[in-house]
């Protein structure tokens, strides 16, 4: 397989590893497909380290669907720089979305959903790629969904 730059730059912005990394991987592997997995399990490690640092920073977001479910969730991260990023509110938005519509009951139950936008991963997974991405702990803290007559 012949390394170009544009495989590199796809590679890094699928796994969010550095352009060297990405590189180094393509190089070994010679194939996009094993390189990202390689990528992708390197990252969920280097998030499970993160897991026990302290992430005080972060946001409440809502999210109404058609006037009849709405629900609140406090994402946490380390920094304000990370918590006004595009990836954060992103996830943020995608979480809300999940909530909504598979009315998880705790947060353990949540993170072992399928992804509705992706039934192939979970949920869990969503916030793992991002932790490897940004390289900050990112915790959800707390939910609460609401119904309309319920």
């Amino acid at each position: 397989m012949k390394i170009n730059k544009e495989d590199i730059l796809k590679l890094r912005e699928e796994t969010g590893a550095g352009v060297m990394e990405a590189k180094k991987t393509l190089e070994e592997t010679g194939n996009f497909a094993k390189a990202k997995q390689i990528l992708k399990k390197k990252g969920a490690e280097k998030a499970a380290q993160k897991s026990e640092r302290a992430a005080h920073a972060g946001a409440i977001v809502s999210y109404v669907h058609s006037g009849k479910v709405g629900v609140l969730l406090e994402l946490n991260c380390e920094t304000d720089f990370v918590a006004r990023g595009e990836n954060f509110q992103n996830l943020a938005k995608e979480l809300t979305m999940q909530i909504a519509a598979m009315e998880a009951k705790d947060i353990e139950e949540l993170l072992s959903q399928p992804y509705i936008r992706d039934e192939k991963i979970k949920v869990s997974d969503l916030v793992t790629d991002l932790v490897s991405k940004v390289g900050e702990n990112i915790v959800i803290k707390r939910f609460v969904r609401y119904q309309l007559g319920q």
